[in-house]
């Protein structure tokens, strides 16, 4: 088992993601928790590309101490002496050069010969080496470069002092077979002289993952990798991605990293938010449905044994658990554990009832919620017969008034009336019928959708109501929202009094 070591350049290359730009102390913040995580090495900017950015290269520098930061420079002395100066607090110091190797960018981009591109790559990484113990050097477009001559590049930067020779697959062209052949080829002669082979793949044709997987096969010992896989154009290899494969099939790769990964999806999400990226919901690893089962035969699977459906657990990466999501492809197996975890105990009968309603309900929406399964539920085994009724109400509210509202309410023959102030018309409402009724409902979740089109658009009000320790959903629905909000509190709270008072009926719990 050999170490891979880590190198991540979120703040560098993935903030080059268009609208993705990080402040100085986003950057700091990422970085600590890039520490926690478990990086090796921090690459933190291209100080000479400006002020900002050198300054966060200086506060990385400053707010680590385990990983190295590295600086990006160009071969231009100014690029250098940029970098060098914004490295200076740092632990451990590590300036990353680069030039173009390959044949369009040597005469489209740079208008070198091969011969120039030796010297300046052998001179500049000779005299940074003087300066600083760790450099690293990058043949920019290395997978695009002739083979020959990029050996030619690795020997003389291994020879004037590079620690690290990082061979980048700048605009995704490689395929992971040919890489793979590329990086035996450098690897092989360098063998046994203490520099490391990395690389660092970009994803234009969906393969940066595959090329690093299958560079490591090849010899790399360091990988060029960013959160949520961010980066330029298509992004780079995902993090996540790298370091799980080689956790789950370390038994293929022989390689480990000292990444925690219980700390990815915390770092994951910290990211998607300071970058203002949302992560897709199948992306691998710390996608939203990584962990998510909806089809039936594999949520009975998972209620069996989780193995047959997952070969990671959510916890591995950070996440309390798997979630069986319940849509119209769920079974009866997943429907009776999720209601079980509501704290509902049925009877079979119940259970077959609740079942087929479930199924009309899942033809009409996407995704079943908690609050649909217990209004369906309380439907199917409450008696809702009201113990109150809704007989009147009215609501005071405006820019410059506080809300406030009368309510009247019936309770067989008895007429109930009070009133009282909230902040908002919803909750002046729900406030006087806890006066009127004399219980102290929490209301844990209340959602409007609208369920008719038009002006006179019927709504839907859901509502979840915890009373002493249990909990009770309802809806209301009315042209009205507030008249709909009040029939759906009205209604809970009704099942919890009939549920309070209803004998236990004997029957199995499923």
């Amino acid at each position: 088992m050999e170490r891979v070591i880590i190198f991540d350049t979120t703040l560098r290359d993935g903030e080059q993601s268009p609208g993705a730009s990080l402040t100085s102390q986003e950057k700091v913040q990422i970085a600590r928790q890039l520490e926690i995580l478990g990086v090796d090495v921090i690459e933190a900017g291209f100080p000479a590309a400006s002020p900002g950015d050198a300054e966060a290269v200086t506060l990385v520098s400053q707010a680590v101490q385990r990983p190295s930061v590295c600086a990006l420079a160009r071969c231009h002395d100014r690029d250098i002496e940029v970098a060098l100066k914004s490295l200076e607090k740092a632990a451990h110091p590590r300036l990353h050069l680069f030039l173009a190797t390959s044949e369009i960018h040597r005469r489209y981009k740079l208008g070198k010969a091969k011969t120039e591109i030796l010297r300046i790559a052998t001179e500049k990484v000779s005299s940074v080496r003087k300066l600083i113990n760790d450099v690293e050097f990058s043949p920019e477009d290395a997978s695009r470069t002739e083979p020959e001559f990029l050996l030619e590049v690795v020997l003389a930067v291994v020879e004037a002092g590079a620690c690290t020779v990082n061979i980048p697959d700048t605009v995704g062209y490689a395929v992971p077979e040919e890489f793979g052949t590329l990086i035996d080829f450098l690897a092989s002669p360098i063998r046994g002289k203490n520099v490391i082979i990395s690389v660092h793949c970009h994803n234009d044709l969906g393969l940066a993952v595959s090329n690093s997987l299958a560079a490591l096969k090849s010899g790399a010992r360091q990988v060029e990798c960013t959160i949520n896989g961010i980066g330029e154009r298509a992004g780079n290899a995902s993090l996540e991605e790298i370091v799980m494969n080689l956790h789950v099939r370390k038994d293929y790769y022989q390689c480990f990293t000292n990444i925690n990964t219980r700390e990815i999806y915390r770092t994951s999400r910290l990211v998607s938010s300071l970058t203002g990226i949302p992560v897709q919901p199948n992306k691998a690893i710390v996608g939203e449905n990584a962990f998510r089962h909806e089809a039936g035969i594999h949520q009975d699977g998972i209620l069996k044994k989780r193995e047959t459906y997952e070969i990671m657990s959510p916890q591995l990466i950070g996440l309390p658990q798997s979630e069986l999501v319940l849509g119209k492809h769920s079974g009866r197996h997943a429907l009776s554990a999720r209601l079980k975890e509501l704290g509902l105990t049925l009877t079979e009968e119940q259970l077959e009832r609740i079942f087929r309603r479930f199924k009309l309900l899942a033809d009409r929406k996407k995704e079943i919620t908690d609050l649909d399964l217990i209004v369906v539920a309380e439907e199917e085994t409450i008696d809702v017969q009201p113990v109150y009724q809704l007989d009147y109400f009215h609501i005071l509210s405006g820019s410059s008034t506080v809300p406030s509202a009368t309510v009247r309410l019936k309770k067989g023959e008895e007429i109930l009336e009070d009133a009282a102030r909230g902040d908002g018309p919803v909750d002046a409402l729900y406030k006087t019928i806890d006066r009127i009724i004399g219980l102290k409902p929490v209301l844990k979740e209340y959602k409007i959708t609208a369920i008719t089109g038009g002006q006179d658009a019927q709504g839907e009000v859901s509502v979840c109501l915890e009373i002493n320790g249990a909990k009770v959903a309802a809806k209301g629905v009315s042209t009205d929202i507030l008249e709909a909000s009040a029939k759906a509190y009205l209604t809970a709270i009704n099942q919890y009094l009939r549920k309070k008072t209803a004998p236990r009926k004997a029957g199995p719990a499923t």
